[in-house]
């Protein structure tokens, strides 16, 4: 059955936790101790968990996922490989230096510092941006490598070299990069990458702009801004670009969200909402939905005018995408599996891709919407 969305009394979720209702159903279900993106994600939920209950369930089931499996004794990383340039394998850094922050224990600021050394490796464009991935993505910026690995760098940076105003201008240009080459002036969205040598299949061949905006890769970046904005420093101007660059998008997110639903669209390119094929899809409707709750608090977003649609955005995640099976633990539904720029990017593409039950993509961000709405 559906889960019923118990209460809300001024737009605040009432009456029960979906964060640690979800929190201790995917602990129920088995949870794979990898240090793929995708866990990283569903592990930041463990973190607001522990952060609203102070559970330390919550702490010691998270601690088994990453001790020994992930983060060896040594303060290497399990089967890391030094010479493999992939921005999807740097996510995992900010829940090692979550740790690190909690225990201050040497090994996992060892381990942050092997994906903080790797960076200074990675392959960049001729202006300064990493590689989405080498070989396969030469030139290549992607919405989600941003998240991957810039919030990574900012971290690391206000944690260990917090005067380094070089560092965070090499962060500041990741976004500035991105945002420059993917924005769309008219809607306000991004589109889901570029290719700097314009060579990509998809690339536009004056700009090198990927053909449509893919929802989950603006939820990487719209996700990313929140956590990189709160740790520049406030005399930095990139701080400020980067405030702008958050709170357009939040509008541009406010005249795409589906009027019937509260949700996003798959694909939310112009034609293509309420297109044959395309659907509201959950990991970015979390993302969004988590975004402007979260910018609501940091006073990055006027309440006023946000707090409503995200509260019809949180209402229609649970009414659409929760499920509470018979043994009283909670299903994610309506989660894409995958999209890549590694295809055509074409609208047939993003259709094509399957939908996930329980996938850590989107049910990491809803337990982060639910910490939102739960601690308001």
């Amino acid at each position: 059955m559906r889960a019923s969305f118990l209460a809300f009394a001024n737009g605040v979720a009432a009456s029960t936790s979906y964060l640690t209702w979800m929190a201790d159903s995917f602990i129920r279900h088995g949870v794979t101790a990898t240090k793929g993106y995708g866990e990283a994600t569903l592990y930041e939920g463990y973190e607001a968990a522990y952060a609203l209950t102070r559970d330390e369930t919550y702490a010691d089931w998270y601690r088994g996922q990453i001790d020994d499996v992930v983060v060896l004794d040594n303060g290497t990383i399990q089967g890391w490989k030094y010479d493999y340039y992939s921005l999807d394998d740097y996510r995992i850094g900010n829940n090692i230096l979550w740790w690190y922050e909690h225990t201050r224990e040497p090994k996992y600021k060892r381990a942050a510092d092997v994906i903080r050394s790797q960076l200074d490796r990675h392959p960049r464009t001729a202006t300064g941006g990493f590689w989405h991935r080498q070989p396969n993505y030469p030139d290549q910026m992607w919405l989600d490598g941003i998240f991957m690995a810039d919030s990574f760098y900012a971290k690391w940076t206000s944690l260990f070299d917090a005067k380094n105003g070089t560092a965070w201008d090499d962060v500041a240009r990741q976004y500035d990069n991105i945002d420059a080459h993917t924005r769309n002036r008219t809607s306000g969205l991004l589109v889901h990458g570029y290719d700097e040598s314009r060579k990509a299949v998809w690339a536009d061949p004056v700009t090198g702009t990927a053909p449509l905006v893919w929802s989950r890769a603006v939820g990487w970046y719209f996700m990313s801004l929140l956590e990189v904005i709160p740790l520049f420093p406030s005399s930095h101007p990139g701080r400020a670009r980067l405030v702008g660059y958050f709170t357009t998008l939040a509008a541009a997110l406010e005249k795409a969200q589906d009027e019937e639903s509260g949700g996003w669209w798959l694909v939310m390119s112009e034609p293509y909402p309420g297109a044959p094929g395309n659907y509201i899809e959950s990991s970015a409707s979390a993302m969004f939905t988590f975004g402007w709750l979260k910018g609501i608090r940091l006073g990055l977003l006027a309440e006023d005018k946000y707090l409503k649609p995200a509260c019809k955005a949180y209402r229609g995640l649970i009414e659409q995408f929760v499920k509470v099976n018979d043994d009283g633990t909670l299903n994610w539904e309506g989660t894409v599996q995958v999209g890549s720029l590694g295809s055509n990017g074409s609208y047939e593409y993003y259709i094509s891709i399957p939908l996930v039950e329980n996938d850590h993509r989107g049910a990491g961000p809803f337990m982060l919407a639910s910490y939102e709405m739960e601690r308001r």
